[in-house]
């Protein structure tokens, strides 16, 4: 695609050195992945300022820099293209969606603190049950046909996601779910996207190390609405959130389509919702048509996920008669709310992500009710993120579990003792074991006939990230071997 092309009418605030119009042969925004030919975006980060790789990139081959405005054009050749715009960001971004173009006809974005991963992947197992070629994308990768991703983000960079979008094309997927994360909407990573629909679940505190109010990360979220979901699109929210008000609103002010879902009221709602052993027995209302179905996954919040997504798949063109009865067949995000293991007493051990106060409050009082014994919870907190959230969630593990250890969970580049301090203030008769294999050892020790243990935090993740180091750890392995070690000594 030649320079020209990839700016198209979208025209940037200044570009020097164009006459030349060459052949653009890739673009990115890591001066270590530059090749001849290539358009590189010298974008400021938080840790790493990209213009200060410029005379790099130019020295790998790049022809063209974007770049914001006043930036000295000192070390950039005459030869080489400046394009300079005041929102680098999401001209790099419209660029990647140029260049990778088409995407899949039909896109979905779910936003909100928790939930979105279970969201897009519920969502692209009922357009897949409805006969569509679907795929899912976000903490997980890609969920698909014949493709398999390994992000490191929710929300993957304009480069990678849209190469990936352009690869599902090819591959015949037409409808993708796709999580939208308050960085990457910050970020501007998603404003080259084609939506149809936006969804909404909830909002609570996270990622205030970023965003550092929780106002300011309350604005990341709405842009799915306000700036990126276009004039015929639809917006699905949960009625029952606080933010639903500040989402009417917009819908209303831009003349968008909504559908709304809750358990107290919306045009999908859970009218009744019956714990049973293997999960629950549901009443439905779905624009006023009754169904009943048995749902097959643990936490009345994975109900209000799933009509979310029965909202993306019927605001996509589905009939709500097609997207309902896949409900009953559900497979559950691994490392949500996931079964980890059953002991021969009949205990119960969950690995779940919860990794806020809101999210560790939902998965125990959900825990809560399919429980005829202890709730045992064992969780830590991640360092070099948000420390206000420590003692949060330790006052929630104290109020609402029987039994409380507290351990380690990604300390990073902080003292491990000092955060679990942070968490004992709040729940002084915890117990603690830094430890993260020791403790899941301990906690499944502790477990009686009909106790339930919840292991949270890490949820799908592979590692645990020492300082510099990562090592592999996974909850679910972990609670598995600890299981079948206690059972053979036992036995």
């Amino acid at each position: 695609m030649r320079l020209t092309e990839l700016l198209a009418d979208d025209r940037a605030t200044q570009v020097a050195n164009l006459s030349f119009d060459k052949e653009v042969a890739g673009l990115t925004a890591d001066s270590r992945d530059v090749r001849s030919g290539y358009l590189f975006a010298a974008l400021q980060g938080a840790q790493l300022d990209g213009r200060a790789y410029i005379a790099d990139a130019i020295n790998a081959g790049a022809i063209a820099i974007l770049t914001q405005p006043g930036d000295s054009s000192e070390q950039i050749d005459a030869d080489v293209a400046v394009i300079t715009d005041p929102n680098p960001r999401r001209r790099f971004a419209r660029m990647a969606a140029r260049f990778y173009d088409p995407q899949p006809t039909t896109i979905a974005a779910v936003t909100g603190t928790n939930g979105k991963t279970s969201v897009v992947y519920f969502a692209q197992q009922i357009w897949g049950a409805a006969g569509c070629n679907a795929a899912a994308l976000g903490t997980l990768g890609v969920v698909g046909p014949k493709l398999d991703h390994d992000f490191k983000l929710t929300t993957p960079d304009p480069v990678a996601l849209h190469r990936t979008l352009a690869e599902l094309r090819k591959l015949g997927v037409e409808y993708v779910a796709c999580e939208a994360s308050s960085h990457g909407l910050s970020q501007h990573r998603l404003d080259g996207l084609k939506i149809s629909a936006g969804a909404f679940t909830n909002l609570s505190r996270d990622h205030l190390d970023y965003h550092h109010t929780m106002e300011a990360y309350r604005s990341a979220k709405l842009r799915l609405f306000e700036d990126l979901l276009p004039d015929d699109g639809t917006i699905v929210v949960n009625i029952d959130a606080n933010e639903y008000g500040a989402i009417a609103k917009i819908a209303n002010e831009r003349s968008l389509r909504s559908i709304t879902y809750g358990f107290e009221g919306g045009d999908l709602r859970c009218v009744d919702a019956r714990p049973e052993k293997n999960g629950w027995h549901i009443s439905l209302e779905v624009f006023g048509v009754s169904f009943e179905l048995e749902f097959p996954l643990y936490g009345r919040f994975q109900i209000a996920n799933s009509l979310c997504a029965v909202g993306l798949v019927i605001a996509s063109g589905i009939d709500p008669a097609a997207a309902i009865p896949p409900l009953a067949n559900l497979t559950g995000v691994p490392g949500r709310m996931d079964l980890a293991a059953q002991l021969d007493s009949g205990a119960l051990v969950f690995v779940d992500y919860a990794h806020t106060p809101e999210a560790l409050r939902t998965a125990l009082s959900a825990l809560r009710e399919h429980t005829d014994g202890r709730v045992i919870v064992l969780f830590g907190c991640g360092g070099d993120r948000d420390k206000g959230k420590r003692p949060q969630m330790g006052e929630i593990a104290a109020s609402l579990a029987d039994a409380v250890i507290v351990t380690d969970d990604n300390p990073r580049n902080e003292d491990a003792t000092a955060i679990r301090q942070e968490i004992l203030d709040a729940c002084p008769s915890s117990q603690e074991i830094g430890d993260r294999q020791e403790a899941i050892d301990a906690g499944i020790a502790m477990l009686q006939p009909n106790d339930t243990l919840l292991v949270a935090g890490k949820g799908h993740e592979s590692g645990q990230i020492v300082g510099p180091n990562v090592f592999p750890f996974n909850d679910i392995e972990a609670v598995r071997t600890s299981v079948c070690v206690r059972q053979e000594e036992t036995s």
